[in-house]
């Protein structure tokens, strides 16, 4: 339709001396809006209170958001690099407003199944479309630091709580009422405005022209120890044993933190407030987005200076000794020394998602980047089980055999230090990329491949 001629991928391309530091507001327009997915635990409790439903049964509805969003982004990857980042965009605004409409729906019926439909599936759909969106157009606009350009696109999804979080109370209490929480008038107004918000970013996100490149930067003659300056295709990167490796360290960094993040409103109020102080327990969550976002630019543009592989050992040798410490601020009734470990493990969780797309830039070039990203999160969908499931029910199995809920928490985070450590010996294998699975196909016009072939094929063709 001619209506939405504007989405072509043709009309993103950007004009001679356009500044390519429009585009991270665009990216923020973007994981700003659909970063709200780390505030739903402010709805936990008024939805275990409304509706009678338990934590854990509520908790699926993040997990199963998370889900999608992997889902969606390996099945959308390669759509994207073909069809552009402003129509992808796009849909994800419609996918995510979408999801609180329909979400709210359910509330009002008490069905938690149309819930989950909404928020869970079509919202996923939105996250992941959203997430992966900008990011790769980041990496091309941004060659000279590619770490520092997907912390800028990502920082906004770790920062969007911070928003959301007192936000979303602030509308539950506008339209709480003698017999309703206000949750679903609330998630319709927040559907309203994320769409606005969204579509910012859909009108101002451009593409690089081919051949573009910074004024004065050129690609190093020799790269550092595992950058390559080749490409690989999408499919070919899959059969690679780094890409595995690398989807168990983001799985496992992740499954560390998103655990605590979906029960991080009632996790502090049971461990230091008796579930007596919800407005504490927001400014935790807020306060956890803010580290989670400041995290995602401050350890992505370190890992241009030291590298990928140095940035994750990072992560996880200090992960494990947080999360084995956490336990013990119960017993010195710290709530400082607790936000504090917390605040520095979510700070390494935001750098998490926002040092891999600079990884596999580094190992499999910028081609495919986007689609290859798109891929790997998978491995976010299955943390979003592991994590809030190892919290959930562990939880409700210590409480259930006479485990005080102060207390309930303490053997999943020495879990999620075991957990880290098996990240960090996956992360030491990560080695270059083999060159046979480099791409020696011929490139169209705006920088995509015409005919995805490996060196490998190219070989043997001559050779038979």
């Amino acid at each position: 339709m001619a209506v939405f001629s504007f989405l072509e991928r043709e009309r993103t391309f950007a004009h001679s001396g356009y500044n390519r530091w429009r585009i991270p507001t665009a990216a923020l327009a973007i994981h700003l809006a659909i970063g709200q997915a780390y505030a739903f635990s402010v709805f936990n409790l008024p939805l275990n209170k409304q509706e009678g439903w338990k934590l854990s049964t509520i908790g699926w509805v993040f997990s199963i958001a998370i889900v999608f969003l992997g889902v969606s982004a390996a099945l959308f990857g390669h759509w994207l690099e073909k069809v552009g980042p402003r129509r992808a965009m796009f849909a994800a605004a419609c996918c995510f407003s979408g999801g609180f409409l329909v979400g709210a729906l359910g509330i009002k019926m008490h069905s938690f199944p149309i819930l989950l439909l909404g928020y869970g599936v079509l919202g996923g759909f939105g996250l992941g479309l959203g997430y992966i969106s900008p990011v790769s157009t980041l990496i091309k606009w941004f060659p000279d630091r590619p770490g520092m350009a997907t912390g800028m696109a990502i920082m906004g999804f770790g920062g969007g709580a911070m928003i959301a979080s007192p936000l979303s109370v602030a509308l539950m209490n506008h339209f709480r009422s003698p017999t309703s929480q206000g949750v679903a008038p609330a998630f319709v107004s927040l559907a309203v405005l994320y769409f606005i918000f969204m579509m910012f970013g859909v009108f101002t996100v451009r593409l690089p022209r081919p051949g573009w490149r910074p004024a004065g930067w050129s690609p190093p003659i020799t790269p550092p120890k595992l950058v390559t300056t080749a490409n690989v295709d999408v499919n070919e990167a899959m059969r690679t044993p780094q890409f595995w490796l690398l989807w168990w360290v983001l799985c496992l960094n992740v499954t560390a933190g998103i655990g605590v993040i979906g029960q991080a409103s009632p996790m502090i109020q049971e461990i230091f407030f008796k579930g007596s102080r919800p407005a504490a327990a927001a400014g935790f969550v807020a306060l956890l987005s803010l580290a989670n976002m400041t995290g995602r630019f401050g350890w992505a543009s370190l890992s241009d200076v030291i590298g990928r592989k140095a940035t994750y050992t990072t992560f996880f040798v200090l992960g494990m000794a947080l999360y084995a410490f956490v336990p013990h601020t119960r017993e010195l009734n710290s709530v400082l020394l607790f936000v504090i470990a917390f605040v520095i493990i979510l700070s390494m969780y935001g750098g998490g998602f926002s040092t891999i797309p600079a990884y596999l830039k580094d190992l499999y070039g910028t081609m495919q980047v986007g689609a290859i990203h798109g891929r790997i999160l998978t491995a976010w969908s299955a943390a979003g089980i592991f994590g809030p499931v190892l919290v959930n029910y562990i939880r409700e199995y210590e409480i259930d055999h006479g485990v005080a809920k102060a207390d309930a928490y303490s053997l999943t985070m020495y879990l999620m230090a075991c957990l880290l450590l098996v990240g960090l010996i996956c992360n030491l294998c990560v080695r270059a990329v083999n060159p046979k699975h480099y791409y020696a196909g011929e490139m169209n016009a705006d920088g995509t491949p015409a005919m995805p072939r490996t060196s490998a094929e190219l070989a043997g063709g001559i050779n038979g």
